[in-house]
Parts: C-alpha cells; sequence; structure tokens
C-alpha cells in the first residue's frame, strides 16, 4: 500500500541539518585530501569541496554521490536508480580517483564513464566527503585527473578512563519512490579504544516522476554493515581495523530496458545487475611519535573485492546471458610527514596495488536449454599492478606566501591473458606527473590561490580488454595496444572567509591529450548493437568557473548559493566538436533561517540551464534528448527540529512545483513532488 506524502507531515522527519552554520562552514572545515595531512581548508592553495556529516544527513542521500548535489564544481549523473557518479571539470567515471579512508576504490574494471561502482559505499557510515578539484596524480596516482573524491567513514572516539557507550538510529521514508532507510550504529570504549559497528537497510520502490508517472523497473534494495576497532597499542602507535560491506542484489537497469529518444524499442529485455557487492577490510597503523625519519607515519594494508555479476538478454532475443565478475585489490601504502626548519613540511611515501580480475560468461538458449560458454567480459585472470612514490614540500616563503610542490615516480604493469579469441599482451607504463600550488594572502580573510598540475591515467583492464554490451545500443571490442591519457590543468582564484562571509571563485583550463575514446568500427552485431573499440585518438580542451559564497545577514539568517560552468570542445581526426556529457550551467540559492534555537527553515532552488552542445557520441545516445537536454528549476523546502538533545527530526518537500526534467547525461528522469522523513534518535 502506498503511503500519501501526509504521512511525512505527520511523522515530522527528514535529514535534519539543513546547512551549514556559521561555525561549521566549508571553507573552515579541516580536511586531509588535498596535502594527504590535516590543514584548514581555508588554507590549502586547492579547490576543495567538503560534505559534513551534518550535510550528508540533509542531502538524504540515497547513493552516496548524492550527498555532493549542490555543492560547488558538482553535477551528478545517474543511469539507473541505485547508481550514481559525480562529474567533476568535465572528467568523470576513471577519470576521477574515488578513495575510501585512504584506499583507491577504483580498480582494474573501473570505466572512464558513468559507473555503479560507487553506490557500493553506504553513505550512511559516512562522517564526510572530501572532494579536491582538479589533478592531484602528484599525490595520489592514475585516475586522479579531474579530481580526487575522498569518503571517510565513521570513526568514534572515547576522552575519559572509564568505559561508555553511544548510539545511534536514524530512520527515513521517501514518498516520491515511496522508499524507506533504516541505519543503526553504536559504539563503547575508552581513552585509547573504540569498538563501533553499524547496519544499514533501504528498500526503494517505483519511482514517480513529475506530473505523477510511475517508472517500471525502478525498484531495488540495498544492505550494509560496517565494523571498526581503534585502540592505542603503545605510546605514539595507534592500530585500526575496519571492515565494510555493501550490496545491491538485484538492481534492473532502466535505460536499457526501456525505450530511449528515437528508439521503437529498448535494448534489452533483461538487464539484471545480480549482485553488485563491495567486500573491504583495512589494517591502519597510524604513529605519532617522531624519530629521526619522520614526525608523523601511517601504513595502510587493504583488500577490497568488488563482484559485477549481471544477466541481459537483448530485445527479442532467445539468448539469455549469465556472466560473473570479480576484481579483488590488494593495497599497501606507507605516508610519513617530516618538518625541515621552520619553513618547509615534507609529505612523502609510496603505495601499490595489485588487482586480479575473475571474468565468466555462459548463453543459455532458453527455446532449447542448451548452454554454452562464452568470451567473458574481461580476459579472466587478468592483473594490474601500480606502483607509485611521491615527495610533497609546502613551503612557507614568507608570511604572506605558501608554495605545494608535489612530484611523483608512478609504475603500471597490465597482463591480460589469452581468453575467448583474445591474445594474451603485457603492458607497461612508466612515468611521472607533479602539482605546483600558490596561496598568497592578500588580507587576513582573503587568500589568491592558483595551481599547476598533471594529471594521468594508465589504461586498465576495462580500457584494454573488455568484451560486450556497452550502454547507448553499443558492443565493446578490446584494444590493447592503449597508451596512457594525461591532462595538464591550470586553475587560479579567491578563497575568502570572515565571520559574516564564506566563499570562493575558481577558474581554469584543462589540456586533456591522448583521451581514450570509445570510437565506431563501423560493425554491427547480429542483434544490431554498434560495434565500437578505445583508442588513444582525441584530444580535449576543457574549461570554466566555479563559484560558491554563503553571508550571515544576522545570526540567525543566512544566504548561499553556488554556480558552476563548464565548456568542453574535443578534437577527433582533426574536426572539433562539443564534447559528450559536459554539464550545463548549474547551480543553487537558498536562505536558511534559524527561528528558534532548535527549529531552522531553509528554502533553496536548484537549476540547470539547457545543454545543446552536443557531441556526435551525445546526437545518438537514446538517453539524451535531441536538439539538448531542456533546463530546470526546482523548488524545495527544509524543515530541521532539534527536539531535545537526543531526538532530533525534520521534513523536507522536494521538486514542489512537480517538475519532469532529466539531469544532462542521466538515462532516468529525476524524482517529481516529495517529501522525505527522518527520525533520529541518539542513544
Amino acid at each position: 500500500m502506498r503511503r500519501p506524502c501526509a504521512v511525512c507531515a505527520l511523522a515530522l522527519m527528514s535529514s535534519v541539518t539543513v546547512a551549514a552554520t556559521p561555525e561549521d562552514r566549508e571553507l573552515e572545515t579541516i580536511q586531509v585530501t588535498a596535502t594527504r595531512r590535516s590543514e584548514a581548508a581555508f588554507d590549502v592553495p586547492n579547490a576543495t569541496t567538503i560534505a559534513t556529516f551534518d550535510d550528508i544527513r540533509a542531502a538524504a542521500p540515497q547513493t552516496v554521490m548524492d550527498a555532493l548535489r549542490r555543492k560547488p564544481g558538482m553535477f551528478v549523473q545517474q543511469t539507473t536508480p541505485g547508481q550514481g557518479i559525480v562529474i567533476l571539470r568535465g572528467l568523470k567515471g576513471s577519470e576521477v580517483l574515488h578513495v575510501v579512508d585512504g584506499f583507491r576504490l577504483n580498480d582494474a574494471i573501473f570505466r572512464n564513464a558513468p559507473n555503479q561502482y560507487v553506490a557500493l559505499v553506504d553513505s550512511q557510515s559516512l562522517s564526510r566527503i572530501e572532494a579536491v578539484r582538479g589533478p592531484m596524480s602528484g599525490l595520489y596516482g592514475s585516475d586522479a585527473m579531474g579530481g580526487v573524491v575522498q569518503m571517510l567513514t565513521w570513526e568514534p572516539s572515547f576522552e575519559t578512563a572509564d568505559w561508555s557507550a553511544d548510539g545511534l538510529l536514524r530512520s527515513s521514508y521517501g514518498s516520491a519512490d515511496d522508499s524507506t532507510l533504516t541505519r543503526a550504529q553504536g559504539a563503547f570504549g575508552r581513552e585509547g579504544l573504540a569498538v563501533s559497528g553499524g547496519l544499514t537497510y533501504q528498500d526503494v520502490n517505483e519511482r514517480r516522476v513529475g506530473g505523477g508517472e510511475r517508472l517500471p523497473y525502478t525498484r531495488y534494495t540495498s544492505r550494509a554493515a560496517d565494523f571498526k576497532v581503534r585502540g592505542e597499542v603503545a605510546a605514539g602507535h595507534e592500530l585500526t581495523l575496519s571492515v565494510q560491506y555493501a550490496e545491491q542484489p538485484h538492481t534492473q537497469r532502466y535505460d536499457e530496458l526501456t525505450a530511449g529518444y528515437g528508439q521503437e524499442h529498448p535494448n534489452s529485455d533483461v538487464y539484471l545487475f545480480a549482485p553488485q557487492r563491495r567486500d573491504f577490510v583495512q589494517l591502519r597503523w597510524r604513529m605519532s611519535a617522531a624519530n629521526a625519519f619522520w614526525d608523523t607515519a601511517e601504513i595502510h594494508l587493504g583488500r577490497q573485492a568488488i563482484r559485477d555479476d549481471r544477466q541481459t538478454r537483448d530485445y527479442g532475443s532467445i539468448n539469455l546471458d549469465d556472466e560473473r565478475n570479480l576484481d579483488v585489490t590488494d593495497g599497501l601504502t606507507f605516508l610519513a610527514t617530516s618538518s625541515r626548519g621552520e619553513d618547509h613540511l615534507l609529505t612523502w611515501g609510496a603505495d601499490v596495488y595489485e588487482d586480479e580480475v575473475e571474468s565468466s560468461r555462459k548463453r543459455t538458449n532458453l527455446a532449447t536449454g542448451v548452454m554454452t560458454k562464452r568470451a567473458p567480459r574481461f580476459p579472466d585472470g587478468s592483473t594490474m599492478s601500480q606502483f607509485g612514490a611521491f615527495l610533497a614540500d609546502d613551503w612557507a616563503v614568507d608570511e604572506r606566501t605558501d608554495l605545494l610542490a608535489a612530484v611523483r615516480l608512478n609504475r603500471t604493469r597490465t597482463r591480460l591473458t589469452a581468453s575467448g579469441g583474445f591474445d594474451g599482451v603485457t603492458v607497461e607504463d612508466t612515468g611521472w606527473s607533479g602539482n605546483l600550488s600558490l596561496a598568497y594572502a592578500l588580507h587576513e580573510d582573503v587568500r589568491l590561490v592558483a595551481n599547476l598540475g598533471r594529471g594521468f591515467r594508465a589504461p586498465n583492464i576495462f580500457d584494454l580488454g573488455t568484451f560486450g554490451d556497452r550502454p547507448g545500443n553499443r558492443y565493446n571490442v578490446p584494444n590493447a595496444e592503449l597508451e596512457p591519457e594525461a591532462v595538464t590543468t591550470f586553475d587560479a582564484g579567491l578563497k575568502w572567509s570572515s565571520s559574516r562571509f564564506e566563499g570562493e571563485l575558481i577558474g581554469y583550463r584543462s589540456w586533456y591529450r591522448d583521451k581514450i575514446t570509445s570510437v565506431l568500427t563501423g560493425d554491427l552485431t547480429p542483434s544490431g548493437r554498434l560495434v565500437v573499440q578505445n583508442l588513444n585518438a582525441s584530444s580535449l580542451g576543457v574549461y570554466g568557473a566555479e563559484l560558491a559564497a554563503s553571508v550571515g545577514v544576522t545570526d540567525e539568517l543566512e544566504l548561499h548559493g553556488t554556480l558552476t560552468w563548464t565548456v568542453g570542445n574535443e578534437t577527433f581526426e582533426g574536426d572539433e566538436y562539443p564534447a559528450d556529457r559536459i554539464p550545463p550551467l548549474n547551480g543553487n540559492v537558498g536562505v536558511r533561517w534559524a527561528a528558534l534555537p532548535e527549529l531552522a527553515v531553509e528554502a533553496y532552488a536548484t537549476f540547470s540551464a539547457l545543454q545543446d552542445r552536443y557531441s556526435p557520441r551525445d546526437e545518438v545516445d537514446p538517453r539524451l534528448k535531441p536538439g539538448g537536454t531542456p533546463g530546470w528549476t526546482t523548488w524545495n523546502v527544509r524543515l530541521e527540529w532539534e527536539a531535545t538533545e537526543r531526538v532530533s527530526a525534520g521534513l523536507q518537500f522536494a521538486n514542489i512545483a512537480d517538475r519532469r526534467y532529466r539531469e544532462h547525461g542521466s538515462g532516468i528522469d529525476a524524482p517529481g513532488f516529495g517529501c522525505i522523513a527522518t527520525l533520529e534518535l541518539r542513544l
């Protein structure tokens, strides 16, 4: 039975905190991603975006990337419910490095396009999300071209010698898709020891879009669990064991199962992710006792396993394909900081990652029941090894000027096995990358920042050896001759921070060379899919600007907004045309009023302009409306209520005008009018 939106109002539940308070604004927040050490976001020269714990709760995210909507420089794309990625400076997928608690989420099958893997991080387990916009390969290695998105999980601590415990229960309901989400977490410990864990379950039904239509194939469930033990084993030495699990057992791919623009029928009769799963375990050793080699250091040893199993059947076909794909990543990272006099702070270290891929596929003829073995999506047993060593120097030139320089040596070795008619091959690459950044204090409250960085992306097993169906009615064949991609970006702008005014304005220009591009071969599969192959075939120029500001008009009233502008042009075989999937001009503006100490209201609008700069690939993509993705605006209201020290509640009304719209590049229309309600109990 459908629960009406009135139930939300009666329950008075929403993701509670609406916007950052003047005491916890974005640029005042301590971050660890831009410099790989703790430093105030206002002081680092890089463009950063931070979603705090309160921001994540306020966003009521179904997937982790939902929490980055409305953030400066962020544009979220969604192919199907239960999935989603963020686009940074026109780049997406494996062109952006995703990290969880210091460990690479990007693995050897992580594609350079929208994908489902980021959704296998439980948003409810996170304490914060940090994004650095722009190339960061000097510190992080391959894939850090558009930027780095780091997701940091909940890590409680206890400050007294007595044993104590706390906990949290959060439950929410969304009317637009009749969804429920429940999170239970708890911790106990004392000074020097903390044991914590949590469970999350989510049930999402059919999505209602603007105008009232319910979309088929949009139901899914997800479940997740996390466990962490952190303890001081000796003076200055702390060990942390972290375990994470997340799974979507059965998620249908909406854009494959419904006819898109210009299509008479869908691409598939069956397209099911069953299951998508991530298992992760990591041991972290932190050393805060200084010695002759470092002031602080930490070692991470981890293993991540991502399972990507699918069932597919092309439209009108009698053949059902069942495939199994597993990528296991082992990683070891060493990171240290050391002071050299009063003016230089060195950050240095090394990391090693090793991926191994298992892949198989079989086909069942539904008419005869005959089962045959098919070429796997990836060459079974293939491996990818990455080694990197880096050094960064933060030099306080004088009282106003700070320079940060980073350099990295990276080596990648990918071995593709012979599989499905594909000859085995080994691909190796060694290269340098680096970053140079400047922060200059024009005033106590104003920083001039500038960055010049080179990012690279070594082709992974997905790029080199993929067989099989791709979105947009395509079929991929392998190419083991790919070379690494490289991007060079220059950005400059201003950051400001005062008791009443926070903000940043950053402009940038990127030059992207040897871009790995999916190119039509001119062939068709028997089912009518377009055969494509990855080539280092094009170059890309991207430029744009990012603006974020918040003004505390009074202690109770705050105005805030963001604006992101991106333009991209691609060159292929001498022809220049608009790059694909470039977000249109977009942003948001809002006002937050703390009517009472325990009650606050926020009203805000999100908007996106028309995007009619289509690439040739966009023009034939059935997910994109011919002639351009229309612009849109949504109006939204959010209430928060801190009922007691232990009980908080609120109510969010989203897309009040019930506008039917689609975010550019997405494969599905966004939700229509709905309310999201959450009750949170702190134990």
